[in-house]
């Protein structure tokens, strides 16, 4: 049996992170409490799992991860904003969140289809999304947690707007770096977009709900959870070693 190096220090790297997250769980009362940021990262863990994991079954792992980072950043900000009822971002706020999953698609992009196809189809996606913004099409809109998924008109809108602008912007980006198939690479980005948009959509308002009224208590045992988990990652590669596999 042989293991890639790079995978042992990939799991590695996520175990680690997964301790530092469930010590932070763990001193939910230090931090802050109910008012604390750990509300904004319970949103940022899981919109990032969730949009991460989608776009990484349908791109790859690469493209999950670095669209899934962008994501879970943007929409835990976006969201706790709206959670607290403050006022809609101004210009500058919506063009710098727009910018991050921009740069979480393009890097995505550019490991699968190249540096020049990725530049494009970042860019092309950070002015789309800021066009959207501009008028009216934002994650926050009719913002109402529940305690189960809900689809609503909204929301197939959103899936239909992203299906259509990342299958042209597919198009256009595999037409500007020269690549053959243009179409084909055109509806894959904007079928896959557009499909995990209309899984987790229907998720955010039982996701907004768990994030305010998940009990104190529960979260530690959320941190403890955590823990363990990250634990049993990091001890992969000392039983790679005791198991004498093969890692290059």
């Amino acid at each position: 049996m042989v293991v890639d190096r790079h995978t042992i220090a990939l799991i590695s790297i996520a175990g680690s992170s997964l301790d530092v997250l469930g010590a932070l769980y763990l001193a939910y009362d230090l931090l802050g409490g109910e008012h604390g940021p750990l509300r904004t990262l319970t949103r940022f863990v899981t919109y990032g799992t969730l949009f991460g994991t989608g776009y990484g079954l349908a791109l790859g792992p690469i493209f999950g991860l670095t669209s899934g980072l962008a994501h879970g950043l943007t929409l835990g900000w976006e969201y706790s904003r709206a959670s607290r009822n403050e006022p809609k971002p101004e210009f500058w706020l919506d063009a710098i969140m727009s910018a991050i999953r921009g740069c979480g698609f393009g890097l995505g992009a550019a490991y699968l289809f190249g540096p020049l196809f990725g530049v494009t189809f970042g860019c092309l996606s950070t002015a789309g999304q800021m066009v959207a913004y501009r008028v009216g099409i934002r994650p926050t809109v009719n913002y109402k947690p529940a305690t189960r998924p809900r689809m609503t008109r909204f929301i197939w809108l959103a899936v239909a707007n992203r299906t259509i602008g990342y299958t042209v912007t597919g198009y256009l980006s595999s037409v500007l770096a020269q690549q053959s198939h243009a179409i084909a690479v055109g509806l894959r980005a904007g079928l896959a977009i557009g499909i995990v948009t209309a899984i987790v959509g229907p998720c955010t308002p039982l996701v907004e709900w768990t994030a305010d009224h998940v009990p104190e208590k529960r979260m530690g045992v959320v941190g403890i959870g955590l823990i363990l988990i990250g634990f049993t990652l990091q001890s992969v590669q000392y039983w790679a070693v005791l198991l004498n596999v093969n890692v290059r």
